[in-house]
């Protein structure tokens, strides 16, 4: 499954930088791309934690309860306005 565009929408959703949240997740801010750009996938710990940083609980939610990611970006969507 592609993760990248959630993570990013979660991300952004904060303001963060991918720096900003390497720093917070302590990892490195080439990881973050990777997430992002769907080269790396994240493991369950990460995404957790990726999730209660950028305060997105409800993306973890969805994503647990088997929502598939074209609904789960909507959903971040909506949460932005747009």
């Amino acid at each position: 499954m592609k993760y990248g565009a959630i993570l990013r929408a979660c991300r952004e959703r904060m303001g963060f930088s991918q720096e900003e949240l390497a720093n917070k997740l302590h990892v490195n801010q080439s990881d973050i791309s990777k997430y992002e750009n769907d080269v790396k996938e994240p493991t369950i710990s990460m995404f957790r934690a990726w999730m209660m940083n950028t305060q997105a609980q409800e993306v973890l939610v969805a994503f647990i309860c088997g929502m598939d990611g074209l609904n789960i970006m909507q959903k971040v969507m909506q949460l932005l306005g747009g």
